[in-house]
């Protein structure tokens, strides 16, 4: 009778607790049990683990084998544990050494010839090592998704007997240095090809764009077919900071788990997702029987871009409401409840009704009374009180577009780069001044960061009764007009900035989605 030990750590969400499996070898009828709550593909290993032990020259105990991933409770998923299954059967089978079997976590999924293959999801598993300063031993294929933990010791191997030759003390393996593959990793990312610069004409837009990016904020563009919505959407990553380290890492946890390919060259780059309008809330929202990350965290410390959001699912877009404002997503089933981080930049597009023309100047729009209102109804007043800013987006003339007119074309025609300086530096100081962007201001600190006079007061008192806002769009108004002032380096916010900030909530003004509506075309 022989029992062995050995330490592995299993991923929920993005957290990854530790894992003892416990491997009992005793007398009786030969069998494989695998108990402690094992999916099926943690039960399907014992078959993966025979034949790698038996094709890397070892002998599969004929015996009663109990293999007990610890604690019972927690569940077990993937073929993480391969590897560990593995090396609990030849230690308690006396056929490698069990003297430092205890110094490792070990990861991995096994071939039926032996060989290690990568396992999705090591990053989080890697980060809680690190903290706590253990020692991963893991297949050579996964050493470049965790190669951003620069304090991280870990040992590599290509196959079963690359371990087991190892901790037998035949062939020492070398800790593998991941400094090396940190030099690798581009901090400045690939130049994009992409520059706001490219849109004509539109200086209000990209002026809202700069401030939306200067402040966090979410914008929602509004207006006729190609008048340069999405053209303009795609250029918001360009003016924006670059992620940070922590952030970097952030993101690159929500793709290890959701077994995206995480890309060296543009580690630092902010994700920019942009779901097709036929996405289900569970895609969007995330989910499943073993919950995983939806579109919304994976536009973390990102960007999510809604085009033709009307098309949307209205159930679909609903869901967007409670991450717009905590920042997270929790996900609960019957068995666990799982939490992934949210906190995106939301820029949305849509067209004014059906047929994309209503209120254009050259094209007449064909759609009926009822049509435009079933189109409308489609977003709910709590989802446009919860984006801060509504831009109409107006078709480009003829002579700017061909550049006859170059006086429009050179009005707010700065570069990307010109932005982007700017963008930083209003962060820095949002930060700086209290902890966070201003489209992420607590309520409480509001009054003193947001503080407005008299005059400005009884304006907004005047604006939000014969507008009928609610105290929502009143606090986004506050903190919009804060990164208007920001911007002009302002101490304080001047009426101005709340004119200019009130500029960018059209949808507020009217029923209507264009203010100067007065039915079909």
């Amino acid at each position: 009778m022989s029992l062995a030990i050995i330490k592995t750590r299993a991923q929920i969400g993005i957290s990854s607790p530790i894992v003892t499996v416990e491997v009992h070898l005793s007398k009786g009828l030969p069998g494989f049990s695998i108990v402690g709550l094992p999916e099926t593909a943690v039960k399907e290993s014992k078959d993966r683990v025979r034949s790698a032990i038996i094709n890397s020259g070892y002998e599969f105990p004929l015996s009663k084998i109990i293999v007990n991933l610890a604690p019972a409770d927690i569940p077990k998923e993937g073929a993480r544990f391969d590897l560990a299954i593995a090396i609990g059967l030849l230690a308690a089978s006396r056929q490698i050494s069990n003297n430092k079997i205890n110094e490792y976590i070990f990861l991995g999924e096994l071939a039926l010839t032996g060989d290690l293959r990568k396992i999705k999801g090591l990053l989080p598993t890697a980060l809680v090592a690190s903290k706590k300063n253990e020692c991963l031993f893991i297949t050579n294929d996964n050493i470049s998704e965790i190669s951003f933990i620069e304090d991280l010791k870990v040992f590599a191997g290509k196959s079963l007997q690359d371990v087991c030759n190892h901790l037998n003390g035949i062939s020492i393996l070398e800790p593998v240095d991941l400094k090396k593959y940190i030099k690798n990793i581009i901090k400045k990312g690939s130049e994009n090809k992409l520059d706001i610069s490219d849109v004509k004409g539109q200086y209000h837009a990209k002026r809202a764009l700069e401030i939306a990016a200067a402040g966090g904020h979410s914008i929602l563009f509004y207006g006729s077919p190609g008048s340069g919505k999405t053209m303009l959407a795609s250029r918001l990553n360009t003016i924006l900071p670059k992620l940070n380290k922590q952030e970097a890492l952030d993101v690159a946890v929500i793709k290890s788990i959701s077994n995206q390919k995480i890309d060296v060259d543009n580690f630092f780059e902010r994700p920019f997702r942009s779901p097709h309008h036929t996405a289900s809330a569970v895609s969007l929202v995330g989910g499943g029987s073993s919950p995983k990350p939806g579109e919304i965290s994976l536009s973390h410390h990102g960007i999510l871009f809604l085009d033709e959001l009307p098309e949307f699912d209205r159930a679909v877009l609903e869901v967007l409401r409670e991450p717009l404002e905590s920042h997270k997503v929790t996900i609960s089933r019957a068995a666990r409840q799982v939490e992934y981080p949210a906190k995106f930049q939301l820029i949305a597009a849509m067209n004014p009704c059906p047929c994309g023309y209503l209120g254009d100047e050259i094209k007449a729009c064909k759609c009926s009374d009822l049509q435009i209102k079933r189109y409308r109804q489609k977003l709910s007043g709590p989802l446009l009180d919860r984006i801060d800013m509504h831009v109409e987006v107006l078709a480009v003339k003829s002579d700017t577009i061909v550049g006859l007119d170059k006086e429009s074309n050179n009005i707010y025609n700065e570069s990307s780069k010109d932005i982007r300086e700017k963008v930083i530096k209003s962060h820095d100081f949002q930060i700086k001044r209290q902890g966070c962007l201003n489209s992420q201001i607590d309520n409480k600190k509001l009054e003193a960061i947001c503080a407005i006079d008299e005059d400005s007061k009884v304006f907004m008192k005047k604006v939000m009764e014969k507008l009928g806002l609610s105290a929502r769009v009143y606090h986004r108004v506050l903190k919009l007009a804060r990164t208007i002032a920001d911007l002009q380096n302002k101490k304080l916010i001047e009426l101005s900035d709340i004119s200019e900030a009130l500029s960018y909530r059209s949808l507020d003004k009217s029923d209507s989605y264009n203010p100067n509506y007065s039915g079909a075309g």
